[in-house]
């Protein structure tokens, strides 16, 4: 017997449009409450005093909460099946308040039933559940004209919010709308056809679950398989769920971003060799050549790469409290991978009820915007319209790790400029040993140069990694990925004229340059002492620990530091002053800025 096929489709609707009745309904007549619940709501209903009637909101309203407010606050998903298909329903809140969670519903929805109450009509609020399930990729709707018995089964007043939806619908490129006049409470046109409007002679709302096409976010056409872990068996092995397209053994294939090709040799299941693999289904996969792959990686059709820009534009659901600020970093995460980031420039806010650009340079909580963001590495992406998981993301708090916003990538940007008058921005990046006087030097520049009237700034290596990198570990792909960041924020302050001091270890020479050769206005300063005269100094206790074994990992202990060949300026710390040392490094900025502004 053929596998049914799964629909995963949102409910929405203002409060009390019936939208929770009518699910209740829906699971209700096609035998989907086990009788304990149903009993259960039977007797809820009748403590509170529904004259008879079984209030079917109970079946989906199953916080406390919600039954004493009367109003659907969290997500609640309800599985039920027929003959010709699998359901998952969605049923998210109607309320503004709750963006978030109806964001979250519609994010892997194929469909949305929209609840509109006959007697109200076409409110904003229901064109913004509209926009708001449009914008998150869902193109078929399905708008239950609610409680047509409290308007005498009207045809008039069905087709007058027929024809208002469908105006609205208009500017919503791609979606089609099918219109059901129902009476949940009743049943009418839930899941047996009404005898009570026999001018409606279309399909019921559950045969139009049954025969709507189910949106194929995960194309097939299209390889792309984010990489989520590597098995280090023989032969080697790479984990991850795939997005789309089909995994074949045989099949030639792209890594992104070393742009090799090779062959796929086999394709898993678990431990099941298997013919082929499709999205959504999590595989492991052989290949021909041993290439460098980790984490974050992408595997794709060999001729059809995704974009791979470092800047690109996008449409952002703001989810926080605090607004969106410009230039501030941010962590993204984007299939496998999670990377620093800042929104540089906000376009325009989107009204979700009309739909209208108003011009802005900020976002709010439950606001959608459109952006530029710009990371400190470059993802590799399909426009959310085309690939739901490639093109989606979500914007995290480095502090606190709190969602803020979730993102769908519209397409890659044109390269940034420097903001009109922001002056001379500089980066001077610190490197040596711990405790060979880095943090003592920047620091004391900082002040001199705060002095004189400089935009000035300062990061300090550990109290980064204590924050917007805290989830980094000690390896070298961690410690690389730790200085990215730091390098990513300084070039973001260097951009808009701050002179800014980093004072990190950053023991590998390649990514202290790779970080130089982006930044274009950079002066490297060796803070140089002899192993044993840190070790004598040891100010934070890290070589005695190394030492004893408690500490692994120990840059300059068994951990190689490389130092830079040419630096622009070197501080020998074990044989001139803080004060010498100082001076020398201003002297540096100041022959820098000269030659910058002469």
């Amino acid at each position: 017997m053929a596998e049914r096929e799964l629909l995963r489709f949102l409910t929405a609707g203002s409060v009390d449009d019936g939208k929770s009745t009518l699910i209740g309904r829906l699971l209700h007549d096609t035998r989907s409450i086990f009788e304990d619940q149903f009993a259960s709501v039977r007797a809820a209903s009748a403590a509170a005093g529904n004259n008879g009637y079984i209030d079917f909101a109970l079946v989906t309203d199953g916080l406390r909460a919600e039954r004493e407010q009367g109003i659907t606050i969290d997500v609640a998903y309800r599985y039920f099946s027929t003959p010709r298909r699998k359901f998952i329903i969605a049923d998210a809140p109607g309320h503004q308040q709750y963006t978030r969670n109806m964001a979250t519903a519609a994010s892997t929805a194929s469909a949305a039933v929209l609840l509109i109450d006959a007697r109200k009509g076409v409110l904003p609020q229901t064109r913004r559940h509209a926009a708001i399930a449009w914008l998150l990729g869902i193109r078929n709707f399905a708008v239950a004209v609610n409680k047509m018995d409290l308007v005498g089964f009207d045809e008039r007043v069905f087709r007058k919010i027929e024809q208002d939806f469908l105006a609205f619908l208009a500017a919503l490129d791609g979606a089609g709308a099918y219109f059901i006049p129902t009476c949940s409470i009743d049943g009418d046109n839930v899941v047996e056809r009404s005898t009570r409007i026999p001018w409606f002679d279309g399909a019921t709302l559950l045969e139009y679950l049954e025969t709507v096409p189910v949106a194929s976010h995960a194309r097939f056409d299209r390889l792309r398989f984010p990489v989520q872990y590597v098995i280090r068996s023989q032969p080697r092995r790479y984990a991850g769920q795939l997005a789309s397209g089909v995994l074949r053994p045989g099949d030639q294939v792209r890594v992104l971003p070393s742009g090799r090709t090779t062959t796929v040799a086999a394709v898993r299941i678990g431990e099941r060799e298997v013919d082929a693999a499709f999205p959504p289904l999590s595989a492991a996969i052989e290949l021909a050549d041993d290439l460098d792959i980790g984490r974050g990686d992408i595997i794709a059709s060999a001729n059809d790469s995704p974009a791979v820009s470092r800047r690109f534009t996008a449409t952002l659901l703001w989810l926080n409290d605090q607004p969106l600020e410009t230039g501030k970093p941010y962590l993204l995460k984007h299939t496998t991978r999670q990377v620093c980031a800042s929104v540089t420039r906000v376009s325009a806010v989107l009204n979700p009820s009309t739909l209208a650009r108003e011009q802005t340079d900020q976002l709010s909580l439950n606001e959608f915007g459109e952006v530029e963001i710009e990371t400190h590495q470059p993802l590799y992406f399909d426009p959310y319209a085309e690939n739901r998981a490639t093109g989606g993301f979500i914007v995290i708090d480095p502090l606190r790790n709190h969602t803020l916003a979730v993102g769908m990538i519209a397409s890659p940007a044109a390269p940034a400029e420097q903001a009109p008058g922001a002056g001379a921005g500089l980066t001077v990046w610190f490197t040596g040993l711990s405790s060979a006087g880095k943090s003592t030097i920047s620091k004391a520049v900082h002040e001199k140069l705060w002095a004189m009237g400089h935009k000035v700034e300062w990061l300090d290596g550990d109290i980064v990694r204590q924050h917007l990198n805290k989830g980094l570990g000690f390896s070298k792909e961690d410690r690389d990925e730790n200085v990215r960041r730091i390098g990513f924020v300084a070039e973001l302050l260097t951009r808009n004229g701050v002179i800014t001091l980093v004072s990190a270890i950053s023991p590998y020479r390649a990514i202290r340059g790779e970080i130089r050769a982006r930044i274009g206005s950079f002066l490297e300063v060796y803070v140089h002492a002899p192993l044993e005269v840190c070790e004598q100094r040891d100010l934070k206790g890290i070589y005695r620990r190394a030492r004893a074994g408690e500490m692994r990992g120990v840059t300059g202990i068994d951990d190689p530091y490389e130092p830079p060949l040419s630096p622009d300026v070197e501080c020998r710390t074990d044989r001139e002053t803080p004060a010498e040392s100082v001076k020398r490094v201003l002297d540096a900025i100041q022959g820098w800025l000269t030659r910058r502004n002469p």
